[in-house]
């Protein structure tokens, strides 16, 4: 979702910024996607393969009205203080010729620096970068300190007029959110989530119609870092602080060569905001939080 973010930085370079979207839904039904951890038709990895422990039925918002992918944007602010930090592993359909060419398009030192620090994350990966970068993404997938989620196969935008992303056309989306289990699947991830977090986090509600079927529940967020072609990891750290709230779910990105600065933010926030009595989550403990399921 880097354009989405490359925007709201150049707007609110000296402020927090905020994105609020209305939650749809706050129940806990069990759509193909919850029952069992990833839309009916993807296909799974090999039994064969080592793999993290899956819950049974993942949280999940019940749909929206006349049956509409529910979308989530923050957690309950009245239970605690809570915070969801998520990470877009951002690379487009035509980004392999410049990974090719050495441009990193992964953060294997930000994922590091998680574990090092014991932050709970939840990762938001595009298929493509799951197909270049299939060991790293079998890493996290497989690691019950992260849990991994759908960020589209291409990162094309699904509606237009998104911030300057290549679009696909409406029937195509449900087919390229489709293809992106099909590569976790093929990167041996074993047990990639029922969420899913539009590219520029652009939709409208013919997106939520064509997906309803996945039974799959959007995660949007309430705290834009500021990360994406950010060079001072102190302004974008201060821009987080500011942001955080209980039950905020803040977005930052696992991809070197467009959002260099993260795992300094990560160096700094995450001691700050343990000081300010914070607990980190992941998407899954937020949203359980939020229907009660905690």
């Amino acid at each position: 979702m880097i354009p989405f973010v490359r925007r709201i930085t150049a707007a609110c370079a000296l402020g927090a910024a905020l994105t609020t979207l209305a939650a749809c839904g706050t129940g806990t039904g069990t759509p193909q996607a919850a029952r069992t951890g990833h839309p009916a038709g993807a296909t799974s990895p090999s039994a064969a393969e080592p793999s993290a422990t899956a819950p049974s039925k993942p949280p999940v918002l019940t749909p929206g009205p006349g049956g509409l992918t529910p979308v989530f944007t923050n957690g309950p602010r009245d239970k605690g203080k809570i915070v969801a930090f998520t990470f877009d592993a951002d690379m487009t359909a035509d980004e392999g010729r410049r990974a090719a060419s050495g441009e990193r398009f992964d953060n294997p030192q930000l994922i590091a620096t998680l574990r090092s620090l014991k932050v709970p994350a939840t990762v938001f990966m595009t298929g493509k970068w799951a197909e270049t970068y299939p060991d790293e993404a079998r890493s996290i997938g497989t690691d019950p300190q992260f849990e991994l989620a759908n960020h589209s196969y291409s990162h094309y935008a699904f509606t237009g007029d998104c911030y300057g992303l290549p679009t696909v056309s409406e029937d195509e989306v449900r087919s390229d959110v489709e293809r992106a289990y099909t590569a976790f699947a093929k990167a041996r991830v074993p047990h990639p989530m029922p969420y899913l977090r539009f590219p520029g986090g652009c939709y409208d509600n013919q997106v939520l119609r064509t997906l309803s079927p996945l039974g799959l529940t959007a995660i949007q967020w309430d705290v834009v870092s500021g990360d994406a072609f950010a060079t001072d990891a102190g302004a974008v750290a201060r821009q987080v602080l500011d942001g955080v709230k209980p039950g905020s779910v803040v977005v930052m990105h696992c991809t070197r060569s467009a959002a260099p600065t993260t795992e300094q933010v990560v160096r700094t926030v995450v001691p700050e905001l343990r000081k300010r009595g914070y607990r980190f989550v992941k998407v899954s403990d937020m949203i359980a939080a939020t229907t009660g399921r905690s």
